[in-house]
């Protein structure tokens, strides 16, 4: 990147965080000194946006917050640790040791997140280190797991569909390891390596990167049809496998979606990615590191809001982008191939993979891995794991399957699910079983309303309104997030809440079942009340009207309760 992008950006003055990363000496500011601070649990800022990159958010209770105000005590800081785990694949030794640091440093619970990532809460200042230090001697990281780089490479975690479903996976963790950030600072501050005094001048430390990093975040995940389970049209670039008689021949790729928007700024929204061609397999690590240099180079450094990718394509034009991409490349995507997408869910219970070995698909409840009550759902799996000789695979629908179980393993295994009542969810209702949460509050300093600890009262009581209408087995797809920040996905939910305020939310009605249409407010700023009272007789017209095979969000669409929103650019309309 030329200095002069950083003086002079797209859009006015570069923010603050601009300058942070530039003077950070590619990521390492003074974190090493503010981590021995003892008077404080918490950072300062400057260092806090940069403890981002190195995989973590500094938080606080905010249950206790007000309390520990009136004591006249510091918040309780903690910090939130994000591990990477390129298409959600993670060992059973992998699994054990994130089971251990959530007992030993973290609040004992884990969580699965809609990134197939492992998210950990509650790790004090003090121990960071350590547990950085034993994730990595787990082969993992927490590097790139946020900040302004690429994120976590998602990919259909399901390994028992064909040995293609395996090479996407494959090219997935190649695609997450050439884009992961190249500073020592990592090594230096969490793995005592040894300080390397870094510069431009002293060779490119970031290749791909620069200096500044990327203005926003950035996505990828790549989809096996007929399933979206990583909801690929969210993602800033997007793979679709493109099989032929069950081999893997190539990519479609979309440019272009993102989830996240600003109540009350139409000048944010969700985006949809779009279709611009075809690349084999081997192409994918060009198409994508050039992808995201071209963000580097075009996106908007001022207003960090309109600093993501979907916003750089949305101001210059696909047909820009896929010039100035062919261009960066020096040869062109081919046409794309036809395929079909049926639904972005998950499919639970035991199947078979082709390789021969099982597989079993758990429900978890918005991705949350805890023993609750008589539900030893940690204690199970953590037993699972000290046996199991295959993978766990983390969902993009926070769920998660125990992988290549071979069939001498199979018995014991179904042993434990039943002695500690684990479960795919089939008592449960296919409403419930088709939900995501982010975590919302109390940790997440941008929540405006609860998310995780209230969408299954709610669902407890659409579960009524469902079983009255005798739709009990009928899958909806239903997200609930704390802000408008996109970490669940909502604007691709056919019934979304977005938290507005402390028990109120926005709601959204009419994305597609299989993810490839955004949703459109129906109601605004509105309790539970409000919410049972509207949807009510609306489930209720849908079981009596809804036309053969037809999906709540096109029932919805199509009797005029909201418009069908195919691009952002649309989505306020």
């Amino acid at each position: 990147m030329a200095n002069d992008q950083i003086v002079k950006p797209i859009g006015g003055p570069p923010s603050d965080v601009e300058h942070i990363k530039i003077e950070s000496n590619y990521l390492r500011g003074a974190l090493v000194e503010t981590l021995r601070n003892p008077v404080t649990g918490s950072l300062p800022e400057d260092d806090n946006r940069l403890m981002k990159f190195h995989g973590s958010y500094m938080q606080d209770d905010r249950d206790l917050r007000n309390e520990r105000e009136k004591q006249k005590l510091e918040a309780a800081y903690q910090f939130m640790l994000r591990v990477v785990v390129p298409g959600g694949v993670a060992t059973a030794e992998q699994w054990l040791a994130m089971d251990e640091l959530a007992h030993k440093y973290g609040n004992g619970t884990l969580r699965l997140t809609t990134r197939q990532a492992f998210q950990m809460h509650g790790v004090l200042k003090w121990n960071l280190k350590k547990t950085i230090r034993t994730i990595n001697d787990k082969l993992m990281t927490t590097l790139a797991a946020c900040g302004d780089v690429n994120r976590n490479v998602m990919s259909n975690p399901n390994p028992h569909l064909s040995e293609a479903h395996e090479q996407v996976n494959e090219w997935a963790r190649r695609i997450n390891n050439h884009l992961a950030p190249r500073t020592p600072a990592y090594h230096e501050i969490w793995l005592d390596g040894e300080k390397v005094e870094s510069s431009e001048a002293a060779g490119e430390v970031e290749p791909i990167y620069g200096p500044v990093y990327l203005p926003r975040k950035f996505k990828i995940g790549l989809a096996v049809p007929p399933s979206n389970d990583v909801d690929v049209y969210s993602q800033d670039l997007g793979y679709i496998a493109i099989l032929e008689k069950g081999k893997l021949i190539g990519f479609n790729v979309t440019v272009g979606g993102g989830m996240g928007m600003t109540h009350g700024d139409t000048a944010t929204y969700p985006q949809l990615g779009r279709v611009i061609g075809f690349c084999t397999p081997e192409q994918t690590i060009d198409v994508a590191e050039k992808t995201v240099m071209i963000q580097r180079d075009y996106g908007n450094r001022s207003v960090r809001k309109n600093a993501r990718f979907k916003y750089t394509i949305d101001r210059h034009g696909l047909d820009w982008f896929v010039d100035e991409l062919h261009k960066r490349m020096d040869w062109k995507l081919e046409a794309p191939r036809e395929f079909h997408f049926d639904s972005n869910g998950d499919r639970y219970g035991w199947i078979k993979g082709t390789n021969g070995k099982w597989n079993l698909t758990l429900y978890i409840q918005s991705g949350r891995i805890q023993d609750d009550g008589d539900y030893k759902l940690m204690t199970g799996l953590r037993e699972i794991a000290k046996i199991h000789t295959g993978d766990f695979r983390l969902s993009p629908n926070q769920n998660l399957v125990i992988a290549n179980i071979t069939t001498q393993k199979k018995r014991k295994i179904v042993e434990l699910i039943e002695q500690y009542k684990l479960t795919d969810g089939a008592h449960y209702s296919a409403l419930r079983r088709s939900s995501i949460s982010c975590v919302a509050l109390p940790t997440c300093g941008l929540a405006m309303a609860e998310a995780e600890r209230y969408l299954p009262t709610l669902i407890d009581k659409l579960d009524v309104v469902m079983d009255e209408a005798g739709l009990r087995d009928e899958s909806i797809v239903i997200r609930m997030t704390g802000c408008p920040n996109g970490c669940g996905r909502p604007a691709l939910g056919e019934i979304s809440f977005i938290g507005k305020s402390p028990g109120k939310y926005n709601m959204y009605l009419g994305a597609s079942f299989n993810g490839d249409r955004l949703n459109k407010m129906y109601k605004e700023n509105i309790d539970e009340t409000e919410i049972i009272s509207t949807l009510t007789p609306i489930i209720n017209r849908f079981a009596k009207e809804r036309e053969q095979g037809e999906h709540f969000g096109d029932f919805v669409i199509r009797n005029g309760y909201v418009k069908a929103t195919t691009s952002g650019l649309n989505f306020h309309d």
